[in-house]
């Protein structure tokens, strides 16, 4: 399940790389990018968004932050 849940969250993050711009569109200026990001800051926040999105997608579903997160925070939560 965490696959295909994760190859999901990939083909999600891949999409918004690929229509950001309707994305923006649809939603419309978000400020604080504008702000933080100049002139078409919601387009770079929004590719940012997809990147992350595809990669984190692709890492849960190898395995790799369920891993991460065990080996890095398990002893806070009983995991050896």
């Amino acid at each position: 399940m965490t696959f295909i849940t994760g190859m999901l969250i990939s083909i999600a993050g891949f999409l918004l790389i690929i229509f950001r711009e309707k994305v923006q569109r649809a939603t419309g200026n978000i400020g604080f990018a504008e702000q933080y990001l100049g002139s078409g800051g919601t387009y770079t926040l929004f590719l940012i968004l997809g990147v992350v999105l595809f990669f984190g997608g692709i890492s849960w579903a190898t395995g790799t932050v369920q891993t991460w997160f065990s080996v890095n925070l398990g002893r806070f939560f009983g995991h050896v």
